[in-house]
């Protein structure tokens, strides 16, 4: 766009107007903008906007050649005019003769040291060279100088304001015209990770990255982005790239320590966040990092201290309470009770932190035995919670009635000897609160097979085939898996694997995914991979549900908020697992959480069997493993095994009526199943 600097404009208002009007016609419509300019010129001859609009046109209709033979006069004439020399420099790149370009863009640079776009245009030409270092810089200097640039502030503040159409209509104006302005490409990846588009933008930011290997905003965007989308090992060799680059970063520090955690270094975990407190001791939400690995790592007495100094700084701090809560062994005291009710009686208290107060409160006076009152603030914080997560049992249960459609005895028959050969897996599935953790750590204590975690991988695995149909929102994946050959499979089964082995730490023969949720994922686990095992870890439907309903997930649980939510999961859970049993007779063990109880022995046995392992002792003194563990039961998987939990739920059996309802047949058949004709979800 002209400027002062390309001599004063002609002294009539209809001439400015003129060139603004060309300006604008610019970026749709060059040749009109040409037109403009040619007015101009018969009205005021030489006229140096003018002039410029015509090449910068010429250049916007790729007319290279006309486009030098325009703009050389006219920098001649007008030597100290930057926005000449930048159009000039664009004229003879598009010529090829990026030299003479360079020195163009540098003649401009020296002129107006902050013009992004100059510096934009010099880096793409050092890209285009070769010369990444060069390039690197130039980028660098076009992201710094890119601040006051009006398209990128308009895109800020539609950001900031909460409207995203407007900003990536404006970030993509921008890039239509600038396809490799690293600003503007990081600015839209923040845009898709808002809106949960994180492959798009992990696209984006590995372009940037590409060009400017030294932009660390970028870098540790891109970082946060993998860590998201599970992919903990590249996001850990992100964030290693960015603190040799500087190493007191506290914020890199703190997700650094993040990621090793989820990748199950809690020993580089811990590190990471005792130089983060070194230097950041006020800082709340690191004590709760902290005090989340050193739970993990099982120093429980560490973590209390962690989440009590969480607190101490910041008593309105809910996420503290609710994980000095959800380690299940520390008993709140009165003035705990009293500053829990007191943050609850504040009107300023937002709804996350209110929720988990509420979650807190009852289970402290849960343990105190005001069953009454505990159950009301178990019932207020899955209010605010199911606010957040809505459910929709009747969409889940016609998920359900499709999975059951799709894997016939028949379709898994015609895929006989397809899939991964591997047999390393072993998945928990079931209900979550159900006993799954129990098993894992039975399992684990044998030295063929390693704990890992609740790994994502089945279900990023479903994610992706719905997107292969191009409607993912619409799609069921059970249709996409259908479509595909047998090597297909087998290659899904390879890509599970992969995704699991930077968990694979101890390089044991087997392996242990415990996500419960992958019960729905089932007829998948076996297309792809027909020798691994599967271990059903089910409990009473109403001791289940209501240690459900007590429990605050970190993520994701929607169904568990409540109790007639539950209720109709848990029997779809149940047919789903009866269908299994019917097409895939043998292929499923089934743990009841009872019978665990009762005769320990005798189930660890059994379980050890159907995995093809030879009974170990050890497996009997799971206790004593040190193994980290990462979910709800870690504290009671610890101990010996106890009736402690098997009957709490009768105390609240008077609240119960909605989750009992739901239930039907299931709840009276249990452990039994019911028939066919009267399970819900033919109802």
């Amino acid at each position: 766009m002209p400027s002062a600097d390309a001599m004063p404009a002609a002294p009539t208002a209809g001439v400015d107007a003129a060139l603004a009007h060309a300006l604008r016609l610019l970026d749709t419509q060059p040749a009109l903008a040409a037109e403009q300019a040619e007015a101009v010129l018969e009205v005021v001859a030489g006229h140096p906007g003018a002039v410029l609009i015509q090449g910068m046109a010429a250049n916007a209709q790729g007319a290279f050649e006309r486009a030098e033979g325009i703009l050389q006069p006219l920098v001649q004439a007008q030597p100290g005019a930057a926005q000449a020399w930048l159009a000039l420099a664009r004229a003879q790149a598009g010529r090829g003769r990026r030299a003479s370009a360079k020195t163009s863009v540098q003649h401009a640079l020296r002129l107006q040291p902050a013009a992004a776009d100059a510096w934009l245009a010099l880096a793409d030409l050092h890209f285009e060279d070769g010369d990444e270092d060069a390039a690197n810089a130039a980028y660098l200097r076009h992201v710094q100088t890119s601040a006051r640039n009006p398209d990128l502030m308009r895109a800020a503040d539609a950001l900031a304001q909460g409207d995203v159409p407007a900003a990536e209509t404006w970030l993509r104006a921008r890039l239509a015209r600038h396809p490799t302005d690293v600003a503007a490409l990081r600015m839209l990846a923040e845009l898709a990770a808002r809106l949960g588009r994180n492959d798009e933008a992990i696209a984006l930011l590995e372009q940037v990255l590409a060009r400017a290997p030294g932009f660390a905003a970028a870098r540790q965007h891109l970082a946060i982005v993998l860590n998201r989308g599970n992919r903990h090992a590249e996001a850990l060799a992100e964030l290693d790239t960015l603190l040799t680059q500087d190493p007191d970063n506290a914020a890199l520090r703190n997700l650094h320590a993040v990621v090793q955690g989820k990748l199950g270094d809690f020993d580089a975990a811990l590190a990471d966040y005792e130089a983060v407190l070194a230097q950041a001791p006020t800082q709340w939400t690191v004590w709760l990092g902290y005090g989340h690995a050193l739970k993990t790592a099982g120093r429980t007495p560490d973590a209390v201290a962690a989440y009590r100094r969480a607190i101490a700084l910041q008593p309105g701090f809910g996420s503290a309470w609710w994980s000095l809560a959800n380690l299940k062994t520390v008993r709140f005291d009165a003035g705990d009770i009293a500053a829990m009710r007191a943050q609850l009686a504040r009107v300023d208290l937002d709804d996350d932190a209110r929720l988990q107060f509420e979650f807190a409160l009852g289970k402290a006076l849960e343990d105190a035995g005001e069953d009454a009152e505990a159950f009301a603030h178990y019932a207020r914080g899955n209010a605010l919670r199911r606010r957040q997560l809505p459910y929709d049992a009747a969409m889940g249960r016609e998920r359900t009635r499709r999975a059951m459609r799709t894997y016939s005895a028949e379709f898994f028959a015609a895929r006989a000897g397809s899939g991964c050969a591997a047999p390393d897996p072993i998945f928990v599935v079931g209900m979550p609160r159900a006993g799954s953790t129990l098993i894992e750590q039975i399992l684990s204590s044998h030295p063929q097979v390693e704990g890992t975690m609740e790994l994502p991988a089945i279900i990023a695995i479903t994610r992706e085939l719905r997107q292969r149909d191009g409607n993912p929102e619409t799609t069921s994946y059970h249709d996409v898996l259908a479509r595909l050959p047998p090597a297909e499979l087998a290659a899904l089964g390879q890509d599970y694997l992969r995704r699991a082995q930077p968990q694979r730490r101890e390089g044991r023969p087997l392996f242990i995914d415990k996500m419960p949720n992958n019960f729905a994922h089932v007829g998948l686990i076996h297309a792809i991979l027909p020798n691994a095992k599967i271990i059903d870890a089910r409990r009473h439907p109403l001791a289940c549900g209501f240690s459900n309903f007590k429990q605050h997930f970190a993520r994701g649980q929607a169904f568990s908020y409540d109790l007639a939510d539950f209720g109709h999961y848990y029997a779809d859970y149940v047919a789903l697992m009866a269908h299994f049993d019917t097409v895939l007779p043998g292929r499923i063990h089934r743990v009841f959480h009872e019978d665990m109880v009762e005769d320990t022995e005798a189930q660890v046995r059994a379980l050890l069997d159907h995995c093809g392992l030879a009974f170990d002792a050890r497996c009997l003194r799971f206790f004593e493993n040190n193994r980290a563990v990462r979910t709800a039961s870690s504290e009671q998987v610890r101990r010996p095994i106890n009736r402690e939990g098997v009957d709490q739920w009768r105390r609240f059996e008077p609240w119960l009526g909605a989750l009992k309802e739901a239930l039907g047949p299931v709840l009276a058949h249990y452990p039994a199943v019911p028939p066919a004709a009267v399970l819900p979800i033919w109802c």
